[in-house]
């Protein structure tokens, strides 16, 4: 097969190994085959041949899994789709480089640190921080997923690049030996994680009896009239919670008197004025006597939305039953945003959110898997209630208890929040920002070392790799 023919081969792999993943928790680890796939593109003899392999992979991804971008910037979609591919081309570029430049076993040993380093900046760090697609979320509801306890997202990344260039410098030798490594790898990993999920949790020190309505921007009069119906279903539930911008202000006074008649602390979002004609994308907690005993700011505000300032500070919530952290929608993408309430003590986490119903089945199905992760990594349940469907709770196991159907208006989600004694942070929180480092260094590396010369190995023979 003719190298171009070979790319595109390589370049199918890749997509449909990813949509594989993502399809079922059953074949989430197909996640590996895509990252061998990627590297099997990084063998190419010229960046370019490269980079654009690498691009078009990403785009296939992009094009199926955010396809729901298109019905919210319209022909603006494109360019999203693009960048997010382009770090993708970028990974796979950047493995060719540090093949050709330090051969082996020098380059594929950082080949996960390069794969970590370049998927944590696109989550967390850069201004278009989207943290969804990243291969640790395909584990989400899989029988091993409880490994992520201990890897975290990213990880469970730089562990499964590590597989994926294990097999990659293998095929030099042998593809069957390449295909064993693949194969007894991740069979490894999935064992690794459903014993992980065998360890018994920490007893429970306190329970939250919980309960939620499902509601797209409603009038106040609809909100006093589906709390009245929430209480009559789950008159259990201590704590109420509705979605991010139930109300278009501050917590009308007839919700507030509502909450004081009958005794129930209400967690809803709504806006804070702010200066300049800005507000704070606020998720209030109204007590039982009727008034606001506590506040937080949503952290991470969606770029090329309005949506309020970022907060400026995160603090648990010192509640009757113990210390609660407030996320606001897509800041429970964020490990950034979590990490600093789990470090405060947070020993649940009441996330409200705004998925609109026209947003689409499939933004709302990838947005759900979140859930179940961050609750996994930090050890602590979660009560995430959106506006249309998919409101979850989970327990610190990442177990899913409870759920609500999309669009499901009018749908409720109760249970109890288990809380324990504290939560905790996987081994990544220190890794990621590490690869970070070994990345961009070798980035400013390759910038400036000269190229090789021409009398250097060709690629093929300096990496070890055969066609």
């Amino acid at each position: 097969m003719k190298t171009w023919g070979r790319l595109l081969c390589w370049t199918a792999i890749a997509a449909a190994a990813f949509h594989g993943a993502y399809a079922s928790a059953h074949t989430s680890i197909l996640v590996v085959l895509y990252l061998y796939a990627l590297l099997q593109l990084a063998r190419a003899d010229r960046w370019r041949q490269a980079f654009y392999p690498g691009l078009a992979a990403g785009f296939l991804i992009a094009v199926a899994r955010l396809v729901f971008f298109w019905r919210i910037f319209s022909a603006g979609a494109i360019g999203l789709w693009l960048i997010y591919a382009f770090w993708v081309g970028l990974f796979v570029a950047l493995a060719r480089l540090c093949l050709r430049r330090f051969g082996a076993p020098g380059g594929w040993l950082l080949i996960p640190f390069v794969w970590t380093g370049l998927e944590y900046f696109r989550s967390e760090l850069y201004y278009l921080r989207f943290s969804w697609l990243n291969i640790g979320y395909a584990f989400a509801g899989a029988s091993w997923q409880a490994g992520l306890k201990l890897t975290g997202v990213y990880g469970a990344g730089f562990l499964l690049a590590g597989l994926a260039a294990a097999a990659a410098g293998a095929r030099r030798k042998s593809r069957l030996r390449a295909g064993a490594v693949l194969v007894l790898g991740a069979g490894a990993v999935c064992l690794g994680g459903w014993l992980a999920g065998k360890v018994s949790p920490a007893p429970s020190v306190a329970g939250i009896r919980v309960a939620g309505v499902q509601m797209e921007f409603p009038t106040e009069a609809e909100v006093v009239l589906r709390l009245e119906d929430l209480v009559q279903e789950h008159p259990e539930a201590e704590l109420l919670v509705l979605s991010e911008y139930t109300f278009d202000g501050q917590v009308p006074a007839a919700v507030r008197a509502w909450c004081r008649e009958n005794r129930r602390y209400l967690v809803v979002g709504g806006k804070d004025p702010a200066p300049g004609g800005n507000y704070d994308n606020t998720a209030f907690v109204v007590g039982p006597d009727g008034d606001i005993c506590f506040r937080q700011v949503k952290a991470m505000p969606i770029q090329f939305i309005k949506d309020g300032r970022p907060a400026r500070e995160q603090k648990p919530w010192a509640s009757p039953w113990g210390k609660l952290g407030l996320c606001i929608c897509y800041d429970l993408s964020y490990t950034r945003v979590t990490d600093r309430l789990i470090r405060q003590g947070a020993q649940a986490l009441i996330v409200p959110t705004m998925d609109t119903a026209d947003w689409g089945r499939a933004q709302h199905v990838l947005h759900a898997r979140v859930t179940p992760v961050r609750a996994l990594e930090s050890g602590v349940p979660v009560f995430r209630l959106a506006s249309s469907g998919i409101s979850q709770l989970t327990d610190g196991a990442g177990r899913v208890l409870a759920t609500t159907p999309f669009p499901g208006d009018g749908a409720t989600l109760a249970g109890t929040l288990e809380l324990r004694a504290a939560g905790r942070l996987p081994l990544d929180r220190g890794l990621a920002p590490c690869a970070v480092a070994v990345t961009g260094a070798l980035l400013i590396g390759f910038v400036f070392l000269r190229r090789p010369s021409a009398r250097q190995p060709p690629a093929q023979e300096h990496c070890g790799m055969v066609a």
